[in-house]
This record gives C-alpha cells, sequence and structure tokens, in this order.
C-alpha cells in the first residue's frame, strides 16, 4: 500500500477504534448488576440483535479469510462461507429459542440445568475458554498482519494493541456495551466492503480486464511489478521466471526453474511484464484448476464433508454467538433473531468472494507474498492507485479495525463470564478481573502460533466446538435420555480429538495423504465420536437421566405464552 494510502487508512481506522470505544462506554451508564453485564437484562431486541450476532459472526474469517482462500484457492474456498451460514439453520431450527427459554447466562449454565452434574458445569467451563482462546488468536494474529500491511511496523505490535484495547472495553462495558459495539460493527464492517467491491466492479469491467485473463496456465504480471516479502515463505514455479532478487543490501537477478524456491525475510522480487507469477506454497497455480473444485489435487470429499461438519455444527457450539440468544426477551425474539441473521450473512458473504475473485484476477501479485489474508486491504490501491484507491483502502481498513475489536470482545466477553462465575465467585468486580486473565492468554498464543490462513484457524476452533457443545446441546435439548456421564464422556472424546489435531496444526505439524486432512480438518472424525460416546454412555448409565428431565424438556420446548415460564439461573 502507498504512504498515502497507509495514512489514509491509519486515520480511518483509528477513528473507528475511538468509535467503537465510545460507543462501548455508553453501556457502562446503564450496567448496574451481573445481569447486565452478562445477558444485558434480557431486553435487547431481535433486530439489534440479529446486527449483534451478525456483526460477531462475520471474523477475519469472513472479513479477509474467505476473500484470501479464494485468491489463493479458487472455487474450493466457497466451502467455508457456504458451512457458517448453514451453522445459522442449524441453530435456527434446533437451538436458539429452547436455549433462551432455559433462562441460562452460559453454556455452562444450561449444561448445569440440564443434566444436573456440577463435573458437568466444570469441564463446559473449561471448553468455553478453549473455543474462547482458540478463536481469539486468528483475530488478533490478523491485526498484527493489518499493522504490518500499514506501517510496516511488527506483527506483535498489533497484536498487543488490540488485545489490550479489546480487554479495556470488555472490563469496563459488558453485555450491553457489547450489543452497541457489534452492531455498529456489522453496519460499518458492510459498508466498507460493499463499496470497494462495487467500484472495484466496476473498474474491473471498464478496464477491460477479463478479456486478458489467461484461462489455463499460471497467471502472468501485465506490467512489471515489485513485491515484498515480509516474512519467509516457499514459491512454487510453473514456468521459467526471470527475477531480480534484493535482500540484505544486495540485488541479483535470477532465473527460476520450475519448482520450490525460499525467499527469506524482508525480500523485494521483481518481476518484468509477462512473466509466470509464482505462488506462495498450498495456493493453485494454475487457472483452469483455480477454477475446478477439488483443481489443485491437495483437496477431495473428505475434506469437504470434514469442514462442512465443523462449520455447520461448529456454529451451534460457539459460546460467544450462543451467549447472544440469552439477550433476547424470549424464545420467539431468539427465533427471529436468527431468521434476521441468516439474511445479513447470507447477502453479506457474497461480497468477499467477489473481492478475492477480483484480487486473482487483477492483482496476481498477491499471490507471491504470503499474505492473501490481506487482499480486501490492499486491492484498492493496487488496483485503482492514487487517492481513489488510498480513500477506499481506508474504509475497508477502518471496517477490519472494526471487526477485530467488535469480534476480539465478544470472544472475551464469553471466556470472561464463565471464569467469573464459574472460578471466581461471581460478582461484578470478579467479572473485571475475569476479563484480565481472559485476555493475556490469547495474546500469548497469537505471537507463539503459526499464522495460518484465517479460515483455516477460525475452520479449526469451529471443529473443537462442533466435537463438544454441539452434541451437548443437540442431544441435550431434544434427547430426554442423555445423562451427565454420556456428556462428560462425548466431550472428552471429541474435545480431546479436535483439539489435539488443532493444537498440531497451529504449531506447524503436517501430515501426507488421508492423516494430513484429518490433521488438518478432524470434524469428519471427531464429531462422529463425541456423538456415539455419548449415546452409547448414556444408554448405559440410564440411572443418571436426572428425574425432572420431562419437565426440564416441556420449558425448553413449551411456548411462552402458555405460560410456563423459564427455568432460572441463579446469580448475584
Amino acid at each position: 500500500m502507498s504512504t498515502a494510502g497507509s495514512v489514509v487508512a491509519l486515520v480511518l481506522a483509528g477513528l473507528a477504534a475511538v468509535a467503537v470505544i465510545v460507543i462501548g462506554s455508553l453501556g457502562v451508564r446503564v450496567t448496574r448488576s451481573t445481569d447486565d453485564f452478562l445477558a444485558a437484562s434480557r431486553t435487547v431486541r431481535s433486530r439489534a440483535n440479529a446486527a449483534a450476532i451478525a456483526g460477531q459472526s462475520l471474523s477475519v474469517a469472513s472479513f479477509l479469510g474467505v476473500a484470501g482462500i479464494v485468491l489463493t484457492e479458487g472455487v474450493d474456498g466457497l466451502w467455508y462461507p457456504l458451512g457458517f451460514v448453514a451453522g445459522f439453520v442449524v441453530v435456527l431450527l434446533f437451538v436458539a429459542a429452547p436455549l433462551r427459554r432455559s433462562g441460562a447466562y452460559t453454556v455452562p449454565d444450561f449444561a448445569e440445568t440440564r443434566l444436573d452434574s456440577a463435573l458437568l458445569r466444570t469441564v463446559t467451563t473449561m471448553v468455553v475458554v478453549v473455543i474462547g482462546w482458540l478463536y481469539l488468536v486468528p483475530q488478533l494474529q490478523a491485526s498484527g498482519l493489518v499493522l504490518m500491511v500499514l506501517t510496516g511496523a511488527p506483527a506483535w505490535v498489533g497484536v498487543l494493541v488490540v488485545g489490550l484495547v479489546v480487554t479495556a472495553a470488555v472490563t469496563f462495558g459488558g453485555m450491553r456495551s457489547m450489543t452497541l459495539v457489534q452492531a455498529y460493527g456489522f453496519w460499518l464492517k458492510a459498508v466498507a466492503l460493499v463499496i470497494p467491491a462495487v467500484v472495484l466492479v466496476a473498474w474491473f469491467l471498464g478496464a477491460g480486464i477479463a478479456a486478458n485473463i489467461p484461462t489455463a496456465g499460471p497467471a502472468t504480471f501485465d506490467r512489471p511489478t515489485t513485491v515484498t516479502v515480509h516474512d519467509p515463505v516457499l514459491l512454487q514455479v510453473v514456468d521459467p521466471v526471470t527475477v531480480q532478487v534484493t535482500a540484505d543490501g544486495a540485488s541479483r537477478t535470477l532465473t527460476w526453474s520450475p519448482g520450490p524456491h525460499p525467499v527469506g525475510k524482508d525480500t523485494t522480487l521483481a518481476f518484468p511484464a509477462g512473466s509466470a507469477v509464482p505462488v506462495v506454497d498450498g495456493a493453485v497455480a494454475d487457472q483452469q484448476a483455480w477454477d475446478r473444485p477439488f483443481g489443485s489435487g491437495e483437496r477431495n470429499p473428505l475434506w469437504v464433508y470434514s469442514l462442512l461438519l465443523a462449520t455447520c455444527l461448529g456454529v451451534a457450539g460457539l459460546p460467544h454467538v450462543l451467549v447472544r440468544y440469552y439477550t433476547n426477551p424470549d424464545g420467539r425474539a431468539a427465533r427471529r433473531s436468527t431468521v434476521l441473521v441468516l439474511a445479513l450473512l447470507g447477502g453479506f458473504s457474497i461480497v468477499p468472494i467477489v473481492l478475492g475473485a477480483l484480487a486473482r484476477l487483477s492483482a496476481p501479485q498477491l499471490l507471491v507474498g504470503g499474505e492473501g489474508d490481506a487482499a480486501v486491504l490492499t486491492l484498492p490501491s493496487l488496483a485503482l492507485g492514487g487517492w481513489p484507491g488510498a480513500a477506499l483502502g481506508g474504509l475497508v481498513a477502518a471496517g477490519i479495525a472494526t471487526t477485530l475489536l467488535a469480534v476480539s470482545a465478544g470472544l472475551l466477553l464469553s471466556v470472561a463470564g464463565v471464569l467469573s462465575s464459574d472460578v471466581l465467585p461471581g460478582r461484578l468486580g470478579d467479572f473485571r478481573i475475569a476479563a484480565h486473565v481472559a485476555g493475556a492468554v490469547p495474546i500469548v498464543l497469537a505471537l507463539v502460533m503459526v499464522r495460518l490462513d484465517f479460515a483455516v484457524s477460525v475452520a479449526l476452533a469451529l471443529a473443537v466446538a462442533a466435537s463438544t457443545f454441539a452434541p451437548l446441546l443437540l442431544l441435550g435439548i431434544w434427547w430426554r435420555g442423555l445423562t451427565d456421564r454420556g456428556a462428560v464422556a462425548g466431550i472428552a472424546v471429541g474435545g480431546v480429538l479436535s483439539l489435539g489435531a488443532a493444537v498440531a496444526t497451529l504449531f506447524g505439524a503436517t501430515l501426507p495423504g488421508t492423516a494430513g486432512i484429518l490433521l488438518a480438518q478432524p470434524a469428519a472424525v471427531s464429531v462422529p465420536l463425541a456423538v456415539l460416546t455419548m449415546v452409547l454412555v448414556s444408554r448405559a448409565t440410564p440411572n443418571r437421566v436426572p428425574a425432572g428431565v420431562g419437565r426440564t424438556l416441556l420449558r425448553l420446548h413449551a411456548p411462552e405464552r402458555l405460560g410456563l415460564g423459564e427455568m432460572r439461573v441463579g446469580r448475584n
């Protein structure tokens, strides 16, 4: 990004961050109790809650990650938004209203109320914390990438800045403030993507670029192009490429033969017009393969099934999304919120897909630097240049800043909520202590874990949610035979398998063949085993079915107009 573009982007991103803090502070004036902090006194209406849920759900995986993965992998990247939006259909049909009628504040509250087990509550508390931290790591890593692209500053600076700002916002605001922040965040990020997308599509069609795009073979540079590689990458070359390499003050001209070529940190590569575009290892080089499902040969139906299981069921088990349903006045409002969320997310998901495709077709140099996740941020300046590119890039940066703060705040709020109520006594001051603890750990993890494509990192967190909370909620809401021992055993099996694979992948472990696919996305194994374990252990322990299960399920499913009330979970 040019200097002018970076300045505009930083100014607008800073203003967006200030707006988030100011809006968050408004909730403090009316926050007087734990009920306000954790559930906004259950007074949030459907439209406001839908915007907040959409704003919280549209993380870097959907804002940056989908565009980045479409850029590098083509149509295979479409499985991510498809599965994620479909996950809210599962929430709508099976989870939203019964969960709201439970009267719980958190997933551990629901688990204890449904199965009357202190051990299960402890286990679910640990899972909430783990999922929240796994989901927070890519958000914080994205802040480091954005600041590095805009200013050249080390990535750790952005991680610390966003981590500390979000911790402060959650500490002093609670759920009522986060509702305002997340609703504001959704509409800002929608504007920040839709306007650049419309302008760039018009430019793309008007410039006649489509007529010059190769339909097969590697992409090519249509003009002399210089790319700076910030982090070490391994580039794959399909056709011989002449490149001028500048590193450590020395410059030399090389001809790269087909095959892999390592490039060190802070290296500048200059390519002549007409040369083939090298791509980062793992990206699809051939344009025809980019247009086809499984075109790279690295994806297969097992990977698709595993990813769809993780995304569809993972959404139904995400604590920071589920906690928003506790804020609706009743179950009907919770369902109405979900319908509105589906409309908002369905429309929004088209935009990053379009931007990712435009980046591949009009700015292929983004395939070289290993920073495909920054495509949405850098594309306006690369395509348009000058002040139009700077203005649109600044608008996108403002949307990204709001996304990072709003989503991270929602995640931190869900983790701090269970820590304050299950580890600490649950007083108002304990929530603030828990927020500080909950914010420190993911900051450290974001600094030491490998930065994968953001869509991939978030999909790993979704796999853990799909393997633990999704079976617990679906069976707990719809099957009277579930027991506490079955739930604990199922969560243990699904959690160990999915979390083990996620942590190994995030620290850089890889395996060949089918084992490698399941290591990178374990849901195809971990979800069925978790469900099977819950059912078999519950069948083996029928005496552990709670005595009042019939009344509990009636309260979960009976409409509020029948006057049955809701189960209340006591709090100070």
